[in-house]
């Protein structure tokens, strides 16, 4: 995810330009905690799968999928 990526989604979240504008490293920071605060819950999501020692992408897939 890079800035123009965050920017957007500030818009689509419903952040004025103005507030694009006067926040910009603290929208970027907010982002960056709320993907490494997902990242883990998705890794989490992973190790909690047990295929007797296998890991399977596509039950860990289905299982990052399947959060809300």
């Amino acid at each position: 995810m890079n800035r123009e990526d965050i920017i957007r989604m500030a818009r689509e979240a419903g952040f004025t330009e103005g507030d694009i504008s006067l926040f910009p490293d603290l929208i970027a920071h907010f982002a960056a905690l709320i993907a490494a605060t997902e990242r883990e819950a998705c890794a989490k999501a992973c190790e909690d799968m047990d295929h007797n020692g296998v890991m399977i992408a596509a039950d860990c897939a289905a299982a990052i999928r399947a959060r809300s």
